[in-house]
């Protein structure tokens, strides 16, 4: 099907991976996979034709089809991956003319005319969509995904499991010769990652169900895989790492020790670094929400929530995709204007009683999907200023940065395994490594309220262990009180007796518990 021999990956400005050799046949099914920066998602850009990314042979080698593809690898190739998902945004952001339309609102590209793009190339944004493109509701590949309901919203507006679900049914739509899935369960709630899993491991085990498609499944963590899984591709250190049948993989695991959570003396450290610049926090409750009601249009996103957080209660908050959580968090950090029309107090103020965001974003630090996608649109700041830019509350760094602040950032970075790298462009790294900095980033001045909404999507193993080990130490620490979102049971922390469960749908809207 495929035959990549003695090629090399290039990247916009480099060679990324020096030699790669590998084979696909046909019955064959590929899982890809490596550590955060390894060389795993140069790979998958340069095989789906990503701008800047190409297979180029060595003297003597070929990077070419044999059967799967009539012209190139980018023409044929869909790919669904959390980078992938972050682009699209940017894209619509980049194109946003609210700005020149009348009532000042530009929804941008709806789901239905991302899905209809794949099947009529020619489809302008603003231009009116071909009758068939009714039609796109009852595709089999919209019901798998669960997406019906979201098929005329705007992308911007989607949460990140959505965001996820509209490629993966637009990757089945296009009829492309191979899908490449990447962390295809990131994002996911536990119902759609049942769905997801199941339509996998069938179409790897029936390859027809795919009618002339093939998938080749990438993650950055050895679990969730399924079970009919044939080969294994790995990448290491920019290069090939492993190369061979599913069975000789596992062999070469049970081999390996497990690596992740902090050695004592960088426990030590961490705890030295965080608080050395504690903020002065303001007494009593830290979040205030008083019947707090937000919609769009007529779906109705939070109703009659009334939340209080106070110093030192960690919250875990849950739901499934499109429940809310990420409009929650963002009346918080100031990314919703509807916290002006609602009752929501911040560190004893109320939103609108005349504080600055400025007022409230240096008592925060934030991890979150639009964030992330914020610092890749500014991809060429450096991993040093990034982390200095956590004192600052800003989207890159603006002015002069004090030697204790680089210093603080250099000791940071080492902290996260990044030492010596901190003139690296965060554009140039993985998003799994990007995702890593913007978590240290979040800490580096001891905010009274840290948000970490899905912080691990992302990570290898090694990153997310040792993450999730970090977390545990601020939650021990009493400074800091986080609210933190996942999907994934096994992120929960001991440390989080309190969930605010949101539940859409039902009368009422939320449910808080404790564990």
């Amino acid at each position: 099907m495929i035959s990549i021999q003695n090629c090399r990956i290039e990247g916009p400005r480099k060679t990324l991976v020096q030699k790669i050799n590998w084979t696909m046949n046909d019955g064959e099914n590929w899982l890809v996979i490596g550590p955060n920066g390894g060389g795993k998602a140069d790979f998958l850009n340069a095989l789906a034709g990503v701008s800047g990314y190409r297979i180029t042979p060595n003297e003597g080698g070929s990077g070419k089809d044999v059967s799967l593809f009539s012209n190139s690898f980018a023409s044929s190739t869909e790919i669904v991956s959390l980078e992938r998902a972050a682009r699209i945004i940017q894209e619509e952001r980049d194109n946003d003319e609210s700005d020149y339309i009348e009532g000042g609102v530009d929804i941008g590209r709806t789901a239905r005319m991302f899905i209809a793009q794949v099947l009529w190339p020619d489809i302008k944004k603003g231009k009116p969509l071909p009758a068939a493109a009714s039609e796109i509701d009852n595709r089999p590949e919209v019901e798998l995904t669960g997406i019906k309901k979201i098929l005329d919203r705007g992308l911007k507006y989607l949460s990140t499991g959505e965001i996820r679900r509209t490629l993966l049914a637009r990757a089945l739509i296009s009829g492309k010769q191979l899908l490449i899935l990447s962390d295809p369960f990131a994002g996911l709630d536990t119902q759609s990652r049942k769905i997801i899993f199941d339509f996998v491991q069938k179409t790897t085990a029936v390859p027809e169900a795919l009618e002339g498609s093939s998938i080749i499944l990438a993650m950055e963590r050895w679990n969730e895989i399924p079970d009919t899984i044939t080969h294994v591709l790995e990448f290491s250190n920019k290069e090939v790492s492993f190369c061979g049948p599913l069975s000789e993989y596992e062999k070469l695991m049970q081999q390996r020790t497990t690596k992740g959570r902090m050695t004592a003396e960088e426990e030590s450290a961490f705890k030295e670094l965080f608080g050395g610049v504690a903020l002065r926090q303001a007494q009593g409750p830290l979040v205030q929400m008083n019947s707090v009601n937000v919609s769009w249009g007529d779906n109705h996103v939070l109703r009659d929530l009334s939340w209080t957080v106070n110093r030192g209660e960690h919250w875990l908050i849950q739901g499934p995709n499109g429940s809310g959580k990420t409009t929650l968090l963002e009346l918080i950090t100031g990314d919703n204007m509807q916290v002006f029309c609602n009752d929501v107090r911040l560190f004893g103020s109320r939103r609108g009683s005349g504080e600055t965001i400025w007022d409230i974003k240096k008592q925060l630090g934030i991890v979150s999907y639009r964030l992330h996608v914020e610092y890749r649109m500014l991809g060429g700041t450096s991993l040093l200023n990034v982390i200095i830019s956590g004192f600052r509350d800003s989207i890159g760094l603006y002015e002069a940065a004090k030697d204790t602040e680089i210093d603080l950032a250099k000791k940071w970075l080492a902290l996260g395994g990044f030492s010596g790298r901190e003139n690296e462009s965060f554009g140039n790294l993985s998003y799994g490594e990007q995702r890593a900095i913007l978590i240290l980033r979040s800490a580096v001045k001891t905010p009274a309220l840290l948000i970490l909404d899905e912080p691990c999507h992302g990570l290898d193993e090694q990153f997310r262990t040792k993450i999730l080990h970090l977390m545990e130490l601020i939650g021990e620490g009493g400074t800091t009180t986080m609210l933190h979102v996942t999907h994934d049971p096994t992120e929960i922390l001991e440390c989080e007796k309190n969930v605010l469960q949101l539940c859409p749908g039902q009368d009422p809207m939320y449910v808080i518990k404790s564990l």
